[in-house]
């Protein structure tokens, strides 16, 4: 999952939230060094990446993009999944994606020299750009697998994976539709992880039923 799943699915804690956003930059045992509610929030990411890498759904979705990502092909799905939660977001907050990102942006600030030096070196960049809302755009997805590309090993394939998305719209949003409630009953079955949420459109709410009764 990208930046925006993981921290709604981190629920209404400060320091589960810091820790998912920060999970991809903290390797082995070194979550140990961080207070614990952070190091859980470390965890919980780690099993959310469990869980969407090992789902059949979210395989399907990498098929499409193997032939021109490779073994890079599930960070370029994690962005898709991302832009069917922000441009479907009022079916999963009560509250605006607008506020929830500035919220989030507040808890960055608050927590800046608990982040890895990696990550203190793109939040101001994600802040001023308004990243986690510009997923709720195809130019928005574009504008962010562009600078992926240039600062990462991602392959400089934008354009066509704007293409693919455009051209299997329907299909990955399906996709979402079917993998995303199974991740959230997947946390909210921890118990101790409460995501508010407005009752879940039919779509959505048949799925949940569904992973409850393979459980």
């Amino acid at each position: 999952m990208n930046y925006l799943s993981h921290i709604y699915l981190s629920g209404d804690s400060e320091d589960i939230i810091l820790g998912n956003f920060i999970g991809d930059y903290v390797k082995g045992q070194q979550f140990l060094n961080y207070p614990s509610e952070v190091a859980r929030g470390i965890y919980l990411h780690r099993q959310i990446d469990s869980f969407t890498d090992s789902h059949p759904v979210v395989n399907e979705c990498i098929v499409k993009l193997r032939p021109i990502f490779g073994k890079y092909s599930g960070i370029v799905i994690d962005i898709f999944l991302d832009h069917f939660l922000a441009s479907n977001w009022s079916d999963f907050s009560f509250e605006r994606l607008s506020s929830f990102t500035k919220r989030f942006h507040a808890i960055l600030l608050a927590n800046f020299f608990q982040l890895p030096t990696q990550v203190r070196n793109f939040v101001p960049f994600l802040i001023q750009h308004k990243r986690l809302q510009s997923y709720a755009t195809l130019e928005g997805v574009e504008k962010t697998l562009r600078i992926m590309a240039k600062h990462t090993s991602l392959p400089a394939e934008t354009e066509a994976a704007i293409q693919i998305l455009e051209n299997e719209y329907l299909f990955f949003r399906d996709a979402f539709n079917r993998f995303f409630p199974e991740i959230v009953s997947f946390i909210e079955a921890k118990g101790d992880f409460i995501i508010r949420r407005p009752v879940l459109p039919n779509i959505f709410r048949s799925a949940c039923i569904q992973t409850q009764k393979n459980k």
